[in-house]
């Protein structure tokens, strides 16, 4: 497993990530297919020129529907998306043509005029930015806590956990089945070593519940463990509190609107609980959810 150098933002201190990431690019992506998955999710297939690879974890800043002739200025500004995977286009080379996927909901104005973009359209791209997730110890138990849209942000994790024989315990949670997004991809790594687990608020699919309550379960197996949480705040705070209780380090992979990517806009600061700020786009988005202000999160 390749390491990249070690993290001194007031998120990872001391962690080595998986790779040391690619600066980032700013190109015209092709889309390749952009399809609902049921419900408000919808996968979005990207050519992007002069791909190097990315880091698990890290994210692109997208425009918010196809390029044209005019340029948009409602809405203006870009969309922070997780790269949910990405490979070389066949031929592509050491430094061709990317395939990345993203996965989304359309929400709101931006996404839906992201759904609304058509094969052969053309889309801004940033990226990839941001620190990804860093390596467990090796005595430590991955344990992957993912809901809403932040399940999109752990699928390369899983699979690089999977097959480096960490045997990584995933816990996906949704209001409905219809709300879990890539749900076939995550089985799909079970041959690799991954176990799944899920939650549904409404019970229809996996155990009724909250996926937090997965998670106090599986801390409850015992041994030692590392917590990695991406989704809505009030999951992570919780992810944060059964951790802090237990003593189990816990990443958390923030979500926090954002104009730029690059620490310039300071419209994605996050409070710490020791005073002062991070920001999630250029310190983050994995931040130790033990130095977080959750009650004064946005």
């Amino acid at each position: 497993m390749a390491l990249g150098p070690t993290s001194s933002s007031p998120g990872q201190p001391g962690a080595a990530s998986f790779v040391d990431p690619p600066p980032p690019a700013r190109v015209e992506a092709r889309v390749l297919e952009n399809r609902a998955e049921g419900g408000a999710n919808r996968r979005l297939l990207l050519a992007v020129p002069g791909w190097q690879g990315f880091a698990p974890g890290q994210f692109a800043m997208l425009s918010p529907g196809a390029l044209s002739a005019a340029r948009r200025s409602d809405p203006l500004l870009p969309r922070p998306m997780a790269i949910y995977r990405a490979r070389l286009a066949p031929g592509g080379g050491s430094q061709g043509e990317g395939q990345v996927e993203v996965l989304y909901k359309r929400t709101g104005r931006g996404t839906a005029l992201l759904a609304e973009t058509l094969p052969g359209q053309q889309l801004s791209w940033v990226g990839p930015l941001g620190r990804g997730f860093c390596i467990p110890g090796p005595e430590e138990r991955p344990l992957l806590v993912a809901g809403g849209t932040g399940i999109a942000s752990v699928y390369e994790l899983a699979r690089k956990l999977a097959e480096h024989g960490r045997s990584p315990l995933l816990l996906l949670g949704a209001r409905s089945a219809a709300d879990l997004m890539g749900l076939e991809d995550f089985e799909a790594l079970a041959e690799a070593g991954l176990e799944l687990r899920l939650a549904t608020e409404d019970g229809s699919r996996g155990t009724p519940g909250l996926v937090t309550e997965l998670l106090e379960a599986a801390l409850a197996e015992g041994g030692p463990a590392r917590i990695y949480t991406c989704g809505p705040t009030p999951m992570m705070r919780r992810c944060a509190e059964i951790a802090a209780a237990r003593a189990v380090p816990c990443v958390a992979s923030l979500e926090n609107h954002m104009a730029c990517g690059f620490g310039v806009c300071l419209g994605c600061a996050a409070p710490l609980a020791d005073g002062g700020f991070a920001l999630v786009c250029r310190d983050g988005p994995m931040l130790d959810a033990a130095a977080l202000a959750w009650e004064r999160m946005p």
